[in-house]
C-alpha cells in the first residue's frame, strides 16, 4: 500500500541551531529531542541518562497510604494474601513479580489468573470464591479490577479486603475496595497518568518498601518484570515508562536470579545478549502471551515465580510449544479472513472489514486483525462464533476511535469494551450482518480518504556523512524504543543504486547506495515487491530508513532499514 511521507521539518532553524550548540551535537539529533518534546539542555539530559531518583513519589497516587497500611497489617498478622492478575503480559509479570516479593519475605501468598476462554477478562466471580476458599483475607488485583463492582462487593460479603492496582479508565463508578490504585483516576493527582498495570503494582511496592524501611534494592532487583510488562503493553516510553524499561532491561540482560526467565532465554537464544524492546515484543512477550491465548495463563506466572531450574525448563519448553501452535494457527486464521475480505470485501472502496467464521480460535482472532490493519490500512473486527454467539476483536487505524464507533452499534452488541484502536465485543450470530451493515455506514460517514492512506511519519532528512560513530553512540542513548519514543525514521534523497538489488529471504529486499561517494547497505523487510522503484541506470532513489547495526560473527556493521523507496 502507497504510503504518504511526511516529513517532521516544522521547526525554526535558529532553534535547531541554538539547542545544537548546547547540546555539543549534531543539528540533526537536535532536531529528534525537539520532535520528542524535549527542547531544553536538562530535559535533554533526564532523556540520555533517566535515573532511578527521577521517580516520582508512590504517596502521591490516590489511597496508597491506606493500601501500604493494610498490606503491613497483612504481613504483621500472617494473613494469607491472593494476587489476581490478567493473563496478558501485563498483568502476569505484575502478578509474578508481586508473588516474588512477599514469598521473599517469607509471606503466605497465592495467585490467580482467569481462564480466558471461559471466564474472560478481568475479576469473576470464580476467582473470589476460590479467596474464599482458600481463607485469604486480603486480594490485590493487578491490571485489572477497576469496573468490578459487583465481584469486589461479593469479596467484601466474604470478609476480604481487596487492594486494586490498575491502569484502565475508570467508569462512573468506583468499585467497593479498600483502595484503588488508578493514575487514571479523577480524584488521583499522580504526575504520569501512563503506567502500565505492571507499573502501578510496582509503585505498591516502591510506597511498601519505604513504609517498612526496607533497601530500595529489594524492589528496584525487579524492575525487569515492570521493563517486560511495559514494553509487551504498548504504553508511551516517556516519564516513568521510560525510566523502568531502561533499567529493567539492564537488569534482565544480566539477570541470573530467575530461573524461569533464564531458560525463556535460553530457548530464544536471548542469554548474554543487551536486550532491548524489540526482544521483549518480538520474542519473549509471544511466549508468555501463548499461554494464556491457548489454555492456561497461570503457567507464565509459574515460569516467572519457580526456583527449581527443571520445573523453568519444562514450562519454557511448554511455552516455546504452544507459541509454536498458536503461530500455526495465526497462519491459517489469516489466510482465511484473506480469502474472506477476497470474497466479500473491495478493499479500494470499502472502509471497514468485518469477518466472522465458526473455526476461527478466539485466542488469536485479535493478533490476525492487527496483521490484517497493517495490510489493508482498515477498521478491521474479527469474530470467532460458537452456539449462536460471537466472540469479537476489534481493531483500528490513527485517527479512527472504533469503541466511539461501536457505541453507534450499541443495541446490536450484548456488550463490548476496549479503547480508541482496539476493542473487545460479544454478538448473537444473527446480528452479525445487522452489525456489518450500521458499522460500514457509521465509518463511511467519518473516514475520509487522507484517513485511509497511510502515513510514514519522517524525523529529518540525514545526509550519510552525518552518520558518523558519535551520532551512533547517541542513537544507542535514545533507546528504550517504543510508543512516543519510536526509532528515529530517517530520509536520504540523491542516492545512487551500486550493483543491481536482490531479494533475499522470503521476501526482504536488499541493495547497496552511494551519495557522494559514500555507500551503504540497506535492506528492506517484506519489501521485496519494491524492487520495481529501484532505478536503473544514472536514476535517483529517494529513500526512508532506520539506521541499524547488523551483527555478524562478532562484527558490527552500519545497516539501514529500509522503510519505503520513491
Amino acid at each position: 500500500m502507497e504510503q504518504r511521507w511526511q516529513i517532521n521539518d516544522g521547526h525554526d532553524v535558529s532553534q535547531v541551531e541554538q539547542f545544537s550548540q548546547g547540546l555539543n551535537s549534531p543539528p540533526v539529533m537536535a532536531k529528534l529531542l525537539l520532535n520528542r518534546g524535549i527542547d531544553d539542555v536538562e530535559s535533554a539530559r533526564r532523556y540520555f541518562i533517566p535515573e532511578l531518583a527521577d521517580l516520582h513519589d508512590p504517596f502521591l497516587m490516590a489511597d496508597m497510604e491506606k493500601a501500604v497500611v493494610r498490606i503491613a497489617t497483612a504481613l504483621s498478622n500472617k494473613e494469607k494474601i491472593l494476587v489476581y492478575g490478567d493473563y496478558d503480559v501485563d498483568g502476569t509479570t505484575a502478578t509474578a513479580m508481586l508473588v516474588r516479593f512477599f514469598r521473599a519475605l517469607d509471606h503466605p501468598v497465592d495467585f490467580y489468573i482467569p481462564a480466558r476462554l471461559e471466564e474472560g477478562y478481568g475479576v469473576s466471580s470464580l476467582g473470589i470464591n476460590k479467596a474464599h476458599e482458600q481463607n485469604c483475607s486480603l486480594i490485590i488485583t493487578v491490571d485489572c479490577g477497576v469496573t468490578a463492582i459487583d465481584e469486589i462487593a461479593l469479596a467484601n460479603s466474604y470478609g476480604i479486603d481487596v487492594i486494586v492496582c490498575d491502569h484502565h479508565r475508570p467508569g462512573s463508578s468506583l468499585p467497593p475496595a479498600l483502595a484503588i490504585l488508578n493514575p487514571k483516576r479523577l480524584d488521583c493527582s499522580y504526575p504520569f497518568e501512563e503506567l502500565a498495570g505492571v507499573g502501578v503494582a510496582f509503585k505498591l511496592l516502591q510506597g511498601l518498601q519505604q513504609h517498612l524501611g526496607l533497601a530500595p534494592t529489594t524492589v528496584f532487583a525487579l524492575l525487569y518484570f515492570v521493563a517486560m510488562g511495559s514494553a509487551a503493553d504498548i504504553v508511551p516510553l516517556v516519564d516513568e515508562n521510560r525510566i523502568f524499561v531502561k533499567h529493567g532491561l539492564r537488569v534482565l540482560s544480566q539477570l541470573q536470579q530467575n530461573p524461569g526467565l533464564h531458560a525463556l532465554k535460553e530457548i530464544t537464544n536471548l542469554v548474554g545478549r543487551e536486550l532491548g524492546t524489540g526482544h521483549v515484543v518480538f520474542v519473549m512477550a509471544p511466549r508468555i502471551n501463548a499461554v494464556g491465548r491457548m489454555g492456561d495463563a497461570g503457567r507464565a506466572v509459574r515460569l516467572m515465580t519457580t526456583e527449581r531450574e527443571g520445573q523453568a525448563r519444562n514450562i519454557a519448553t511448554i511455552l516455546e510449544r504452544e507459541n509454536m501452535q498458536r503461530r500455526k494457527i495465526d497462519e491459517d486464521t489469516l489466510s482465511e479472513a484473506l480469502a474472506l475480505i477476497e470474497k466479500e470485501y473491495n478493499p479500494e472502496t470499502d472502509s471497514v472489514f468485518v469477518l466472522n467464521s465458526e473455526k476461527w480460535h478466539p485466542g488469536v482472532i485479535g493478533i490476525v486483525a492487527s496483521r490484517i490493519v497493517e495490510k489493508y490500512f482498515r477498521p478491521t473486527i474479527m469474530i470467532s462464533t460458537e452456539n449462536g454467539e460471537g466472540r469479537g476483536s476489534a481493531r483500528s487505524i490513527p485517527g479512527f476511535d472504533i469503541h466511539a464507533a461501536l457505541k453507534q452499534c450499541e443495541d446490536l452488541m450484548i456488550n463490548f469494551g476496549g479503547h480508541k484502536y482496539a476493542a473487545g465485543l460479544s454478538v448473537e450470530t444473527n446480528n452479525i450482518a445487522l452489525l456489518r451493515e450500521r458499522l460500514s455506514e457509521v465509518a463511511s460517514g467519518l473516514l475520509t480518504e487522507e484517513m485511509l492512506t497511510p502515513k510514514l511519519m519522517i524525523d529529518s532528512e540525514l545526509d550519510f556523512k552525518d552518520i558518523t560513530p558519535d551520532f551512533l553512540k547517541l542513537m544507542h542513548k535514545m533507546a528504550p524504543f517504543g510508543p512516543q519514543n519510536t526509532r528515529p525514521t530517517f530520509c536520504s534523497n540523491n542516492l545512487q543504486v551500486v550493483g543491481s538489488p536482490t531479494i533475499v529471504g522470503k521476501n526482504h529486499l536488499k541493495l547497496k547506495v552511494r551519495q557522494d561517494g559514500i555507500v551503504m547497505d540497506a535492506i528492506g523487510f517484506n519489501l521485496g515487491e519494491k524492487i520495481y522503484r529501484v532505478p536503473s541506470g544514472d536514476k535517483n532513489v529517494e529513500m526512508a530508513f532506520v539506521v541499524d547495526e547488523n551483527e555478524y560473527r562478532g562484527r558490527s556493521t552500519i545497516q539501514l532499514r529500509v522503510k519505503d523507496l520513491r
